[in-house]
C-alpha cells in the first residue's frame, strides 16, 4: 500500500462533501473544495490539529470511535466505512488486538445439532458470544433467508442488524430491536475478549453512531419477554416471541428460538414451512 493511504482517503472524502450537505453555509471565499479541516473536525468532535495529523500521516492509530465519528460526519456508506476501517487497520489501528487470542468457538456439538433437529420446523438458531450464526433449523432458514440474515460466509446477527440496510425495513420498530440486541450483547459477551473488542471496533466504524451511542450508554438489562414485529417479504407481518437457551459450557453458545405470538403469525409460519395450518402453536400471553 502507499505510504499514507488512510490520510489520502480522509482528505478525498472531506473534499467531496459540500458544506450545504451538512448544514453549513457556502461562502464565496473558499479556497478548497468540500469541507475545511476545521469544519470536519467540529462535526466529528475532534480537534483540527488531530485531523491534520491523520491526513498528513503523522498519526496512524485513530481509535474506532474516532473513525466512527469521521464516518458519520463524512456521511460514508457501508462500503466506504469498511474501506476506512481496512486502511486504518493496515496503518496500525488494530494493534490493541492480541494476535494469539482464541477466537469464539464455531464448533457445534452433536447433541446440540440433535436438539435443533427436534425443534423443527420452529425458527431456531445457534449463535456464539459475538453473534456469529453457527447452526440453525430449516425453519429458521426459511424465515431468515429472505430477510438477508444468512447472507455471506459468516452470518452475524449483530452485524446484520446494524450494517444491512434491509434490517430497517425488516424490523419496523428497529430502534427497540437494536436496544435489545445491544443489551443482550453486553450481557452475554465478555467485553475484554479480543474478538469481542474487534467486533465492537468494526461496528463503531461501519455502523457509526447508532451502534457506538448504544455501546457508550449505561448498561440496561434486555427485556425478559417481548414481541418483535417482522415485515417478512414472503408471508407478510409476523409477531414473534423469543426464548434464549444458554448452553452451560465454555463455548458460550446460545440457542435463540422464535415463536409465533398470535394466530396470524402461526398461520404465516405454517405457510412459510409448507405445512398444514396449526403445525405451530401461538404463544399465549
Amino acid at each position: 500500500m502507499a505510504d499514507n493511504e488512510l490520510g489520502t482517503f480522509l482528505r478525498t472524502c472531506r473534499e467531496a462533501v459540500a458544506p450545504a450537505d451538512v448544514g453549513l453555509p457556502t461562502g464565496p471565499r473558499r479556497r478548497t473544495p468540500g469541507l475545511r479541516r476545521s469544519e470536519l473536525a467540529t462535526l466529528a468532535g475532534i480537534s483540527a490539529e488531530y485531523l491534520t495529523r491523520l491526513e498528513q500521516g503523522r498519526d496512524r492509530n485513530p481509535s474506532a470511535s474516532v473513525l466512527g465519528a469521521l464516518s458519520d460526519a463524512l456521511r460514508l456508506d457501508t462500503d466506504e466505512r469498511l474501506l476506512l476501517r481496512r486502511l486504518a487497520k493496515a496503518s496500525g489501528a488494530d494493534a490493541v488486538l492480541c494476535a494469539g487470542a482464541t477466537a469464539p468457538s464455531h464448533s457445534v456439538r452433536a447433541t446440540v445439532r440433535a436438539l435443533l433437529d427436534r425443534l423443527e420446523p420452529t425458527p431456531a438458531v445457534l449463535i456464539n458470544w459475538v453473534g456469529d450464526i453457527l447452526a440453525h433449523t430449516d425453519g429458521y432458514a426459511r424465515f431468515a433467508g429472505p430477510l438477508g440474515i444468512l447472507d455471506g460466509e459468516q452470518p452475524n446477527v449483530v452485524r446484520y442488524l446494524f450494517t444491512d440496510a434491509r434490517a430497517h425495513t425488516v424490523y419496523p420498530d428497529w430502534d427497540r430491536v437494536a436496544d435489545d440486541q445491544i443489551a443482550r450483547f453486553r450481557q452475554g459477551a465478555p467485553l475484554p475478549d479480543p474478538q469481542v473488542a474487534a467486533l465492537i471496533d468494526e461496528l463503531t466504524v461501519t455502523a457509526g453512531a447508532p451502534f457506538a451511542d448504544r455501546m457508550a450508554a449505561a448498561p440496561a438489562p434486555p427485556r425478559r419477554s417481548a414481541h418483535d414485529l417482522v415485515a417478512h417479504p414472503e408471508v407478510g407481518p409476523l409477531r414473534l416471541s423469543h426464548e434464549m437457551l444458554f448452553l452451560p459450557d465454555a463455548d458460550a453458545q446460545t440457542i435463540l428460538v422464535h415463536l409465533p405470538a398470535d394466530e396470524a403469525t402461526t398461520a404465516a409460519l405454517d405457510r412459510l414451512n409448507g405445512r398444514k395450518p396449526g403445525a405451530l402453536r401461538a404463544v399465549r400471553a
